[in-house]
This record gives C-alpha cells, structure tokens and sequence, in this order.
C-alpha cells in the first residue's frame, strides 16, 4: 500500500486531464461554428468595401463574443489536456520515445493559435459599439484574422498522428482510439500542409473530443 506522500500508480492516477480535453474539444467545436458565422469580410456585396464590412462586423458582435470565450475555453484546457495525454503515453511506450513529446507539443501549437485567434477580439468587441471610433480597415484586418487565425489545428493533426502511432503501434491504449486519431489525424494534417489548411478546423477539435471522451470514459486503464 503507498503511503500519503507517495505518488499514485500509473493505473490508478486521476483522468482529469481527459475531461478538460473533453470540454476543450467541445469549446473548439463551438468555437469554429461562430467564427464560421461571422462573414463580414466575405458576404456578398459588403467584401471589398471597408466601411460596409466594418458595419456588418458590428451586427455580429455576439459571434465574437462566443468565439472568443469557446476558443481561450479550448486554449487553456487544452494545455491540460497535452501534459496528461504525454503522461498517459508515457506511462504505456517505451523509455526514450519522442511520441509522448510530439503529441503534447501539437496541441501546445495548437492552443496557441486558438490564443492568437482571439487577440483582435478585445478590441472589437467593445470597439464596433462605437464605430465612429473605429477605422473601417482595422476591422477588415480584424475579420479576416478571425476567419483564419483560429482555423489553424494542424498541430492538433500531428498530435493525433503520434497517438495513433503509441496505440496501433505499440499498443498504449484503446486501438479504437488509434484508428480514429489515425483518420482525423490524417486528414487534420493533410488539410495542414494545403492551399485548404483552415479545414483542419472543422476536424481538429472534433478529434480533441473524441479521444478526449475516448480517455475519459472508454480506456479500461484508469489514469
């Protein structure tokens, strides 16, 4: 039996870290879908025109608004979420793997650029209630950073690789994990290195959720 001051088995170690992967993969999700709502720099008859698209930025404050607290929900957790999954592989791979190190580290990227997305927000937010203040090309500029900044999750694509290469591979966890980190990963990391790379977007944060809820409540080994 270990004494208090010791540090928990491998196998009996809380899943804390999962269940902020859970919501960070949920906040992503949700997250993207109101960045994908505000169009102000793309809708017909307003792109090309600063001041129209600075008044159309204003009416669609509130997407900001969720935008912003989904994605630095997602950041923060997220850095939660990469220190527990390197610990859990670590645990399971051999001594000397680099995999555990790339898994956390993509999604350390990739919770960078879920900050970054949101830099512009502050701003905006309060600043298009006064839009008299406002210059219309910071809000094109501001626009367009949302539009693309945030879709950036290519490093969530490298993390799943290295996941699935630690589960099918070497055998760490759940294989059912592996193969969907092996398919999200894969097509995150394709749309990564492509003229298409804000797609990565739309399946980054879907495989933080799922292998999030994976490690959570379907590993038999309790972590």
């Amino acid at each position: 039996m270990s004494s208090a001051g010791e540090p928990a088995a491998a196998g009996n170690r809380p899943r804390t870290w999962a269940y902020g992967g859970v919501v960070a993969g949920l906040a992503g999700v949700i997250g993207i879908q109101a960045s994908g709502f505000i169009d102000a720099a793309y809708a017909e008859g307003v792109a090309g025109d600063a001041v129209a698209i600075a008044n159309r930025l204003a009416d669609q404050r509130a997407a900001v608004v969720v935008m912003h607290v989904s994605l630095m929900i997602a950041a923060l957790l997220m850095l939660v979420f990469a220190a527990g999954l390197a610990r859990r592989l670590s645990d399971r791979l051999p001594e000397g793997t680099l995999l555990p190190a790339v898994a956390g580290g993509g999604l350390v990227l990739t919770s960078a650029a879920c900050l970054l997305g949101t830099g512009f927000t502050t701003e905006l937010i309060f600043g298009l209630g006064h839009l008299d203040e406002v210059v219309p090309e910071y809000a094109v500029v501001g626009a367009h950073w949302m539009g693309t900044i945030p879709w950036l999750w290519a490093g969530a694509g490298v993390s799943a690789l290295a996941v699935a290469s630690a589960l099918l591979r070497h055998g760490a966890g759940p294989r059912w994990i592996g193969w969907t980190s092996l398919v999200l990963g894969g097509f995150t990391a394709l749309f990564g290195v492509s003229p298409l790379q804000y797609m990565a977007g739309f399946t980054g944060p879907v495989w933080v959720l799922v292998v999030a809820a994976g490690f959570a409540f379907g590993d038999r080994v309790r972590q």
